[in-house]
C-alpha cells in the first residue's frame, strides 16, 4: 500500500521560497502510469491543483503558478519536491502530495488517487 508523507517548514516569510518534500513508501515514483502531484487548499477555499511530475520525470504546472513553481524528484530517495518562489500570504494553505493514475492536469478523482495527510504552510512575517 502506497503511503505519502509531506515534510517542510510550517512557516515561511513573504517573498521567500516555500519548499516541501514528499516521501513515498510502498511504491516507486519511477513506475510507469502513475503521476505525482502537488495540490493545496487555502483556508475556506477548494482544492487547487498546482503541478505534477510523471514517472518519467516530465513536469506540468498550473498556468496560474507556472512562473513561480518547480517540481523535482530524487529517485534514490523515492521523493519528489515542490518549490514555490516569491510567496505571499495568499499561498497560505494545506499542501498535499498525491499519487494519481495517468496524468490529469487537475485534481485527480479521489477514488483513483492516494493522498498524503497534508501539511499546513503559513506565509507570514
Amino acid at each position: 500500500q502506497v503511503q505519502l508523507l509531506e515534510s517542510g517548514p510550517g512557516l515561511v516569510e513573504p517573498s521567500q521560497t516555500l519548499s516541501l518534500t514528499c516521501t513515498v513508501s510502498g511504491a516507486s515514483i519511477t513506475v510507469s502510469y502513475y503521476s505525482w502531484n502537488w495540490i493545496r487548499q487555502p483556508p475556506g477555499k477548494g482544492l487547487e491543483w498546482m503541478g505534477v511530475i510523471a514517472y518519467d520525470g516530465s513536469t506540468y504546472y498550473s498556468p496560474s503558478l507556472k512562473s513561480r513553481i518547480s517540481i523535482s524528484r530524487d529517485t534514490s530517495q523515492n521523493q519528489f519536491s515542490l518549490q514555490l518562489i516569491s510567496v505571499t500570504p495568499e499561498d497560505t494553505a494545506v499542501y498535499y502530495c498525491v499519487r494519481g493514475e495517468g496524468i490529469v492536469l487537475g485534481v485527480p478523482d479521489q477514488e483513483e488517487s492516494d493522498w498524503g495527510q497534508g501539511t499546513q504552510v503559513t506565509v507570514s512575517p
